[in-house]
C-alpha cells in the first residue's frame, strides 16, 4: 500500500509543473493577465496597489532602465544626477535631484530612483487621500529634514552606513495643507484629533512602499520625523 507521502508525491510535481508552465508562458506573452495582476509588467503608479506592488518595487532595484521609466510617471519634478562615491560605503546610484512632487518640497534633496518610486507611491496612495479624509483638503507642501548624508546609523562611529549614505532614505518632518494649517510630528504625533490621526496613518501606510518606516514609537531619535528608506531591513513602527 503507498505511503501518504507517495501518494501526494505525483499530484505535487504535476501542480508544479503547472505553475512551472504558466509562468513560462505568462513570461514569454503567450499568456494574458490584467497589467496590474502580470508580475512582469511594469508598476504603474496610478494604479490601486495590490499584492504584486512590492514584488514590482523590488524588480526596479536591479534595473536601472526600468525605474527611471517608471518614475517618468509620477507627478514630481526631479532631474537624474550622475552616479558618484563620496567615501567607501557612500555612493549614489541611480538617484535624482527632486524638486516637487505633487506638492512643493522646499529644499530639492537627493533620492536614489527606487526611493523617489516609493515616495510617489506613498504620496498619491497614502498621504493625499488621508489629507482629504482627516483635513477635506490636500497637501500643498512636504516638510523634510533632508535625504542623503554620508554617515553611519546615528552618527555613531563603527556602526553600519546609513541609508541616508546611498540616497535611499528621506527624513519627513511634517505637512502643509492648503489653507496654511502645519502637521508637524514632533508637534502632533500624539495628538488625539485629526492631525494625530493622519500622522499615524501616514506613518503606518509608509510601510506598503518603504523597507524602513520609522517614526516617533521607533525611538527618541526619529521624534521629530518619519524616517522612510529602501533597501534596508523591513522595519516598520
Amino acid at each position: 500500500m503507498p505511503s501518504a507521502r507517495s501518494r501526494w508525491r505525483l499530484p505535487l510535481l504535476l501542480l508544479l509543473l503547472a505553475l512551472a508552465l504558466a509562468v513560462h508562458a505568462l513570461h514569454g506573452g503567450r499568456l494574458a493577465l490584467p497589467e496590474r495582476w502580470n508580475p512582469w509588467a511594469p508598476l504603474r503608479i496610478e494604479a490601486e496597489p495590490n499584492l504584486l506592488t512590492r514584488f514590482k518595487l523590488a524588480r526596479l532595484s536591479g534595473d536601472a532602465a526600468l525605474c527611471r521609466s517608471v518614475l517618468a510617471q509620477a507627478d514630481m519634478r526631479f532631474r537624474p544626477v550622475p552616479d558618484w562615491q563620496a567615501a567607501p560605503g557612500c555612493a549614489m546610484h541611480n538617484a535624482v535631484r527632486v524638486e516637487a512632487t505633487s506638492a512643493a518640497v522646499g529644499p530639492a534633496f537627493l533620492l536614489s530612483c527606487r526611493t523617489a518610486v516609493s515616495l510617489a507611491l506613498w504620496e498619491r496612495h497614502v498621504v493625499q487621500p488621508a489629507a482629504q479624509r482627516h483635513f477635506g483638503q490636500p497637501v500643498v507642501r512636504i516638510d523634510h529634514l533632508g535625504s542623503y548624508v554620508c554617515r553611519n546609523v546615528y552618527g555613531r562611529p563603527g556602526a553600519p552606513r546609513s541609508q541616508h549614505a546611498t540616497a535611499d532614505a528621506l527624513d519627513v518632518a511634517g505637512f502643509r495643507l492648503a489653507d496654511g494649517q502645519r502637521v508637524q510630528v514632533l508637534k502632533h504625533w500624539e495628538e488625539p484629533g485629526a492631525r494625530g490621526r493622519f500622522l499615524q496613518e501616514v506613518g503606518e501606510g509608509a510601510c506598503r512602499f518603504f523597507d524602513g518606516a520609522l517614526g516617533p514609537a521607533y525611538n527618541a531619535a526619529h521624534r521629530n520625523h518619519l524616517h522612510l528608506d529602501r533597501g534596508g531591513p523591513r522595519v516598520c513602527r
